[in-house]
């Protein structure tokens, strides 16, 4: 509704009385959520009948106007389109077409959005046998004006149609319902999810309502109308917060509909749409299964009978898996002597049958030892602690048993610390999952895995609680390393294993950090790992979990270059765990190509540069090649301020840095002005952000001139920073700088976390220059949007910077982040 349409009509059946009616309507607060729908769906309807009975030039006889889809059901949001049917029994189409004008126009011209269609009921019914969303529409179909014969005859023929076709239109919705989840994604994951398109959204429930017209099959019924209504509340909230008729609850609008909703934040919005989603996506599951399983009984049921010929029914085959558990008809059951009242381990025993089997756990099974089950003794048995295992280490079943156990309350019951990570958002674009999801998803990935550690239940049960300290304040490893031993005592690990457990969810991510920030060459790196590790076997498992963890977050996360510095680091740290001490590390000889460019650039006294290709030598796990750009080498005459130059100019042809590293190369016999032969060798990694790279003579040309003086670098990156698309109504935490302690003993390490942008190492580099330190090497590591670096710096004499100008240092490239 615009608004701007509105006449002197004082009556509300006029268009200027309605528009009135309806803006009161959703501008007071005293009415919302399912009294406000209906009140608004009544409001339109009064409107639209004045609207039919005013233009009716004679009565009303073979004509009826009808609201269907989502107006039929009267879940009218805020701005929600008018579904409409015009039926009539085809005796004076004309008259129909005029009648037709005078309906529609009124509501254009409130800018209301109208879907219409004029039918009889052979046609309204023919469409709805070539089109299931029709059909679908249909099945809400309800009067609003006219002749009420001729709506309930369509109703009741669209009705019979429905549940005589469903063998067929049924498959054909699942598969509708299957395509639109692959396109619009999981809505209890998605940071920016579509309410009514994404899987577990509004379309789901109303098809969930259609399987159970048919008669064919039914939906779990509890706490499916709480999730629908809930989705329909946020829609109302989003309708008011933008006055748009959009389904996409995005970022910056979620703060406002929280608002609306009356909800501490945007977390606690999502996560109410997490749960919600999950209610319906649960149902959805269980439904198609169901219908599945009838309709394979449907078509052997004429050959038993034949079989038979008329005896009696066979009893259904019942296999059994394990104690207490059988399966029957594809799911798993239990027994019939299965006693949950009297065996506490039975849940983990029925969901790890069904894990290993493959099998879905049977809703009514879960429901039933959910209601009857006694609580684990503290320590659990053995039995259960081997369930658990078993559970977590079948593979991709894992989720979909572990999501039935979800469904019942049966995993908060098992580990009460669960609760606060359920359906938690993680607001973080390398993380594809929630946080509980997450952690199955790692336990799926280490499954994978097992067979390279010596003790598999260690390394499947931290995959689980690696992040269980997200749904506390603080760092959440070190809240998560107080929650695993607690856990890990509760379920019945002994206290050395409880150690081991605690260490790997503290220092989960100790191996990816160390190996992608920090210099690999200092002994004190590796030392402060081994230090950290502990054990061998301890550093053994943590590889694992960080690998698992890695490739469950997604695939920003995980790369053959970050596996192969994670590989890295765990062969030190190994080799210092054993008793080698790495040695203090010498200066590694130059190769012939960096030796090469480094005497042509002492002769030359400027810079000189060569590009190589890197690829992979085999496809990753995806079966796509990993990008790996290509090495880009730098030989420059020893002089300040070749840092921002260099990523200044890399910047400006739009190269991503992957790798930075930087040394001294003295020439033996080359003797400068000053006195020295020494070159500075930059060996770098980048790939281009989009088209092709830039031939090596461009950025050697622009290399020089930034070098000179002569070309401005920053001016042409502020006017690329301007143009970079910023979200709206979102700001970026600001950059975070700081010195690690002891992390070298040869270099002072700054470590830089700031939102990335074109040009910041540049920035960074700058700051450096303006600090009067010198980098040794470069870290760099971009995770999202977010950049994670850290530099290696000295004084001009190569010693570590004095800890009294760390502070004025730190301070200065912070100002030139912030600025």
């Amino acid at each position: 509704m615009t608004g701007t349409d509105v006449r002197s009509e004082n009556d509300d059946s006029g268009p200027g009385g309605y528009a009135a009616a309806r803006l009161r309507l959703l501008t007071e607060g005293a009415r919302s959520g399912p009294p406000r729908r209906a009140a608004l769906a009544g409001l339109t309807d009064d409107w639209l009948g004045g609207l039919f009975t005013a233009a009716a030039v004679s009565p009303a006889a073979g004509v009826s106007l009808v609201a269907v889809g989502g107006y039929g059901r009267g879940e009218l949001s805020p701005r929600s389109d008018l579904d409409l049917l015009l039926l009539h029994d085809g005796t004076d189409p004309a008259a129909v077409a005029g009648l037709a004008d005078r309906l529609w126009y009124p509501v254009w011209d409130l800018g209301l959005a109208l879907d219409h269609s004029v039918r009889t009921p052979a046609e309204a019914r023919k469409t709805a046998g070539e089109d299931v969303k029709v059909q679908l529409g249909l099945l809400d179909a309800r009067h609003l004006a006219g002749d009420p014969a001729l709506t309930a005859a369509l109703r009741t023929t669209a009705l019979a149609d429905w549940r005589n076709q469903a063998p067929k239109r049924l498959p054909e919705l699942q598969e509708l319902c299957a395509e639109r989840a692959e396109r619009q994604g999981e809505l209890r994951y998605l940071l920016e999810p579509d309410l009514k398109e994404a899987r577990g959204g509004l379309r789901d429930a109303t098809a969930l309502r259609a399987v159970a017209a048919s008669w064919l099959a039914d939906a779990p019924r509890e706490g499916l109308a709480d999730a629908r209504r809930s989705l329909l509340d946020v829609r109302d909230a989003l309708h008011l917060a933008t006055g748009r008729a959009t389904d996409r609850l995005a970022l910056q609008e979620q703060d406002q509909v929280a608002t609306e909703l009356d909800l501490l934040d945007a977390d606690a919005l999502l996560r109410q749409v997490y749960e919600v989603a999950r209610v319906i996506s649960y149902a959805g599951d269980v439904t198609w299964r169901e219908v599945g399983r009838v309709l394979r009984s449907r078509a052997v049921r004429p050959r038993l009978r034949a079989l038979l010929k008329g005896g009696d029914k066979p009893a259904p085959e019942r296999s059994p898996l394990a104690e207490g558990v059988v399966e029957q008809d594809g799911e798993v059951v239990l027994a019939r002597a299965a006693r949950p009242e009297r065996d506490p381990v039975l849940p983990l025993r029925a969901a790890a049958a069904a894990a290993q089997s493959g099998l879905p756990l049977s809703p009514h099974a879960v429901r039933r030892m959910a209601a009857t089950v006694r609580p684990l003794p503290t320590p659990w048995p053995a039995e259960a602690r081997e369930q658990l295992v078993t559970l977590l280490g079948s593979g991709r079943p894992t989720v979909d048993v572990w999501e039935a156990l979800e469904a019942e309350g049966l995993v908060s019951g098992l580990l009460p610390d669960w609760e606060r990570v359920r359906c938690r958002p993680q607001r973080n674009a390398v993380h594809l999952w929630t946080v509980d999801r997450h952690l199955i998803e790692t336990a799926v990935r280490a499954s994978e895995l097992t067979r390279r550690v010596g003790r598999p239940d260690l390394l499947l049960v931290a995959a689980l609680l690696h992040d269980i300290g997200k749904g506390w304040p603080g760092d959440h490893s070190v809240a998560g390393e107080v929650i695993a031993r607690d856990v890990a005592v509760r379920i019945g690990f002994d206290r050395a294993d409880t150690v081991v457990l605690a260490t790997l969810v503290r220092h989960h991510l100790l191996l990816v950090d160390t190996a992608t920030r920090r210099d690999l060459d200092d002994p004190a790196t590796v030392r402060s790992v081994a230090e950290a590790v502990g054990t061998q076997s301890t550093l053994e498992l943590l590889h694992a979990l960080t690998e698992a963890d890695a490739l469950a977050t997604g695939p920003a996360a995980w790369s053959r270059w970050r596996g192969s510095l994670v590989a890295d680091l765990v062969r030190r740290a190994a080799a210092v765990l054993a008793g080698d001490a790495p040695d203090e590390p010498e200066p590694a000889a130059p190769t012939a190509e960096q030796e090469r460019l480094a005497v042509e650039a002492f002769r030359t006294r400027g810079p000189v540069l060569a590009l190589r290709a890197q690829t992979p030598p085999a496809p990753e796990p995806s079966g796509d090649p990993e990008p790996l750009g290509v090495e880009l080498l730098i030989a420059v005459p020893d002089q300040p301020g070749v840092l921002p130059a260099v990523a200044g100019v890399l910047a400006v042809h739009r190269l991503t840095v992957r790798t930075a590293e930087l040394r001294t190369l003295g020439l033996p016999g080359a003797v400068d002005t000053d006195g020295t032969g020494s070159v500075l060798l930059l060996d770098w990694r980048v790939a281009a952000e989009y088209g092709s790279l830039p031939q090596a003579t461009r950025l050697r040309a622009d290399l020089v001139r930034a070098l000179d003086g002569s070309l401005d670098t920053a001016a042409r990156l502020a006017e690329r920073d301007a143009a970079y698309p910023r979200r709206r109504g979102w700001t970026a935490p600001p950059p975070r700088v700081r010195v690690a302690p002891a992390a070298s003993h040869h270099a002072t390490v700054i470590e830089v976390r700031a939102q990335d942008a074109p040009g910041l190492l540049f920035r960074i580099g700058r700051a450096l220059d303006r600090a009067g330190v010198r980098v040794r090497s470069a870290h760099v590591s971009t995770l999202g949007s977010n950049a994670v670096d850290a530099f290696y710096v000295t004084t001009g004499a190569g010693l570590p910077v004095p800890a009294e100008e760390t502070a004025s240092m730190v301070k200065t490239i912070e100002d030139a982040l912030r600025a």
